[in-house]
Order: structure tokens, then C-alpha cells, then sequence
């Protein structure tokens, strides 16, 4: 399968990389810089672009089978708008290209999750988070109305432990205190959705 990868050297998605690669995967390693890849490099096609420009991402989707992004803001509590302009150009880009499959890594508590949140999520959800979910909430549900076969991933609180493959995905899960999932679960979760179609068109929650 070919795959375009957004957000290729960060901490969900090297992951995603990784395993693609072992799995065979011809992999297009979309990222601002290319040295950030490591061993990877020489495995992967890298290209250098802007996730949030239409141009780039169009020229780097052509002749690709899915896109899965894993694009992330890391420590930082501000969106700046990333998730919405990306989430703008991904969709245009894909269309463009002709490519119908993709997996969008967002987080648990935005949108309609907040509702099925914990306490404790919610306190953290609606003051730390709230300015980078209040943009995910936007580009979610422009993912969610577009025409691609889009999957949206909510996993809970990320943690850096190693995949265990033992986590739990539904469309819905019952949550207490703070869960949390290894980001190499989650990336184990999107590269087998995206190769799959029992995501197609669903949202879904993911944690330990």
C-alpha cells in the first residue's frame, strides 16, 4: 500500500512510519525536516512541505492509497489554527489527487466525546486543552463531512510506553479518572484502519 504520512517525525507518527516500512508499505514521509527522520530516511520517500498548503500536500498525495496524518501540536496548549487549516488542505488535496482513504489522528474530548468524558477529563478538557480542541472540533467535523472514506481517531491521555496491543476501540467507551494509551498502540490502530474498511466513516475512541 502507498502512504502519505503527515506529521512523519513526531512522537504518534514515527511510529506510524515505522510500521509501515516493516509491513512492506511504500511510505511518502511528509514532514518539514527531512534530517529528522534518522535511519528512517533512507526507507521512506521524504518530502519537505507545509501540511497546511494545499499546493504541498497535492503534489505530495498524487498516486498515493491513504493519507494518514498524525499531526500534532506537542507541548504547546495553543492551536494557531493548525488543525483547521490542515485539516482544509488535506481534504482539497486529496480530493485533487484522487485519493479517498484517510485516517485523522485527533484526541478524546473533542467534540461530541466531551459529552461521554470523565470528571477529571473535562476539568483538563475544557481549561488546559481548550484552545487546541476547540480547533480540532472544527477540522473533525469537516473531516467527518467530507466525501473521503475518512476515519477519526480519539484516543485518551498519550503516553510514551510501548505498544502493548491490548487496547480497546469502539465507537464509543466508558471512561473513569485519566486512561491513557501508548502512542504506539495508537499508531498500530491507524495503520491497520487504514488498510482496512471497518473505519471507514466511523469515529474511533481508543485507550488501555
Amino acid at each position: 500500500m502507498k502512504l502519505l504520512i503527515l506529521g512523519a517525525t513526531g512522537p504518534t507518527g514515527r511510529h506510524v512510519v515505522d510500521l509501515a516500512v516493516r509491513s512492506g508499505d511504500s511510505v511518502t514521509a511528509f514532514v518539514r525536516n527531512p534530517t529528522a527522520l534518522g535511519d528512517l530516511a533512507e526507507r521512506v520517500t521524504p518530502v519537505t512541505g507545509d501540511a497546511t498548503s494545499h499546493r504541498d500536500l497535492a503534489a505530495a498525495a498524487a498516486g498515493h492509497d491513504a493519507i494518514v496524518s498524525a499531526l500534532g501540536k506537542g507541548n504547546s496548549v495553543r492551536a494557531d489554527g493548525l488543525f483547521t487549516r490542515a485539516s482544509a488542505a488535506v481534504l482539497g488535496a486529496a480530493q485533487e489527487a484522487g485519493v479517498s482513504r484517510l485516517v485523522w489522528l485527533s484526541s478524546f474530548g473533542v467534540g461530541d466525546t466531551f459529552d461521554w468524558s470523565s470528571t477529571t477529563q473535562k476539568l483538563i478538557y475544557s481549561t488546559l486543552l481548550r484552545s487546541i480542541y476547540a480547533d480540532k472540533e472544527i477540522a473533525d467535523e469537516s473531516i467527518r463531512s467530507s466525501g473521503l472514506d475518512w476515519t477519526v481517531v480519539y484516543p485518551t491521555r498519550l503516553t510514551h510506553g510501548p505498544a502493548m496491543g491490548t487496547y480497546h476501540a469502539d465507537d464509543r467507551l466508558p471512561m473513569k479518572g485519566n486512561p491513557t494509551i501508548s502512542r504506539a498502540d495508537v499508531a498500530a490502530f491507524m495503520h491497520q484502519a487504514a488498510h482496512g474498511r471497518e473505519w471507514i466513516h466511523r469515529a474511533a475512541v481508543i485507550s488501555d
